[in-house]
Formats: C-alpha cells, structure tokens, sequence
C-alpha cells in the first residue's frame, strides 16, 4: 500500500491545520489524541460542538442593521414569507418556516429546483422571499430571482458570501458564514446548516416580540398540543352540568348522602340550603372524619358532614386555573357557581382526561 506524503489534510471553510496537527489521508478524519478518560468518539463530539458554538458566536458578534432591515420587510409582509433554498440548506429553511409560521408570521417552504419547474406560482404580490444559500451562487436559486424581481417581492438573503450574486440582488442581507464545518473534511454543512438555523430562529423571535405575540396567541396555533389545551380550555367545556351534579341537601340522611356520591361517580356532593345555594361539599374523606367523631350514625345529616365554603372556579377560567387551584388547596373537584346556586361541577379526572394535566 502507497502512503500519501506531504498530505496536508482537508479543510473546512476558513479552516487551517496547524504544523502540530497530525496530517490524515484524504477522505480520513485526523485521528484523536486521548485526552484524559474520555474516548476518541466523546472527544469528537465535543469538538464538534466547540466548533458549532464558536460559530454561534461569531454570528451573534455579526448582527447589525441589515438585521433590522430584514425583520422590517417581513414584518411589513402583506402576504406571506416564502423561504427559498435547496440541499441542506433547504431543511434547515422547512425549519425556519415552521417556526415563523407558528409564531404568527404566515410562512412557507418553497424548494429552488421545484420552483423553477411551476412551483413559483406559490409567489405572489405582497410576499417577501428569504432565499437561503451558503455560497449565494446556487444556480436554482439564482433562477428564480428574475421572477422574484418581477413580482417586486423584497428579497432577504441568508448566505456566507456577501460578495455572492444572491447577495447583490437582495434588500437585506443576513450573515450565515463560518470560519469552518464541523466536518472534518470541511465538505458536510454542518456548523453552516446550525449558523443558518439559529439566525433564522432569531428572525423568528425579534418578529414574534415586534408584534406582541403571546401565549395565547401560540396557542390558538396550537390547538392540538398541551400548551393548546391549557390555554384553550376553560372549565365551560369540561364541567358535568345538570343531572351530573351531585347535590343535596343540608337535612339530607347519611345513607341519602351515600347514594349521591355513588351514583354520580364523582367521589363528591355538594350540600345546598333552601335556597338551593350551595353551603358546603361532603367528599370521601369528610365521610370518614364525620364517622369517626360519633358514635351513633342515625340522625347524621348532610349538614354535620360537609366542609363548609367550599372552593369554587368561575366557568369561564381556563382549565390549568382549576387545576392550579385543585394542587394549592390539595382537592380534587371544584364547583361552578351562578348566583351562588351549582352550575356545574368540574373533577380533576376531567383535566386529566382532556389532557390539560
């Protein structure tokens, strides 16, 4: 076998290897030294991230005006946000328009080799363009520039050369370039891809504080996650009404009492008076507390039982208020009232159900 000589290794972008630095054979990464107990796999992560985090710094250190330009175009967007980019890059732009869109900033993915072939027509008046390129000379992405020209979309572009052609013909231009890949052979995007993530989330975020979004607002984005149930529900939409209350009244006998609880299924009654207002609740344990201060059940009413104000919830609170209230007071149901009379009542196996818990 024939031993390269004078091999110098390969390099990432702006990388360089010291006169120290043992040479590999191309397509071989350089082997790693042992350092301390950690292995050559856990030092080769740890240098990858190292480079990546410098990256992320570098990039930090780079942002200035043309920042403020670009969340200026988009948050003057009338349309919506069309990420352009292709490879790699192209993943990393489904990201970024993933996170825009679901941080209220109508966003979609436009694939450059795609585009050119009819799926431009997804371009319309009052959109703005992202095009994500490293080197800004992809010539998919270059192809669909007359045409971004000619609708008049302001163009933002996201790429490592701001010497590029995609950087002369855009109206802002974003910074993604790296002193050097994590890959060692400097041919993998992969401090680049994190650079162009991570600027793309900070897009998302100046964009999302610029228009005062809230949580709120995320959640009606996200109906079907946790973060949608807690701030969607409210206790309207989850309480047993009507027959499905348990209730009695304060004369009501010990053995009518039981038959209450049980039938409802609910572990619980609430105790009204004449008025039908609610005065107290009875649960398992005021049950067994009331049992064990006598010693003749006969005569026991409802009344004698029940813990007296008991803690209630308005129907419109979300359904995390009543589970925040149920773990301070360490209780398990809460009823609803109108005018002091039960509306309603509400069981933490109803939040757990609708998965708010």
């Amino acid at each position: 076998m024939k031993v390269r000589k004078n091999v110098t290794g390969p390099r990432g972008r702006g990388g360089t290897r010291t006169a120290s630095s043992p040479a590999a054979p191309v397509g071989v990464a350089a082997p790693i030294p042992p350092q301390g107990n950690l292995g050559p796999h856990q030092q080769c992560a740890q240098r990858v991230l190292e480079i990546e985090a410098a990256a992320l710094a570098q990039l930090r250190d780079r942002i200035d005006e043309s920042f403020d330009r670009a969340v200026t175009l988009v948050a003057g967007c009338a349309g919506k946000v069309v990420i352009l980019g292709m490879g790699k890059s192209g993943i990393m732009c489904r990201k970024i328009a993933a996170t825009l869109a679901s941080t209220g900033t109508p966003a979609l993915f436009l694939h450059a080799a795609e585009g050119i072939h009819g799926d431009s027509g997804m371009l319309m008046k009052g959109d703005v363009v992202v095009a994500v390129s490293y080197s800004g000379e992809t010539a998919e992405i270059l192809s669909m520039l007359p045409l971004v020209k000619r609708l008049g979309l302001p163009l933002i572009a996201m790429t490592g050369r701001k010497t590029s052609t995609l950087a002369h013909a855009a109206d802002a231009v974003l910074d993604i370039s790296v002193a050097e890949e994590a890959c060692p052979l400097g041919l993998a995007p992969t401090a680049s891809t994190t650079a162009t993530v991570a600027l793309g989330d900070a897009l998302a975020v100046a964009l999302l504080e610029y228009k005062g979004f809230q949580a709120e607002d995320f959640a009606v984005l996200h109906p079907g996650g946790a973060l949608g149930r807690r701030l969607l529900l409210r206790v309207s939409d989850l309480m047993h009404c009507g027959a499905e209350i348990p209730l009695v009244s304060a004369e009501t006998s010990l053995k009518d009492t039981l038959l209450e609880m049980t039938s409802k299924q609910l572990g619980v009654t609430g105790v009204c008076n004449d008025s039908d207002e609610l005065i107290g609740v009875i649960t398992d344990g005021d049950l067994r507390r009331g049992l064990e201060r006598v010693t003749e059940i006969q005569g026991i009413t409802a009344k004698s039982l029940m813990t007296a104000n008991p803690k209630t919830i308005a129907e419109e609170a979300l359904a995390a208020e009543a589970v925040a209230l149920m773990e301070c007071h360490a209780i398990t149901s809460l009823f609803i009232l109108e005018h002091r009379r039960p509306l309603g009542i509400i069981h933490l196996h109803d939040l757990l159900r609708a998965g708010v818990v």
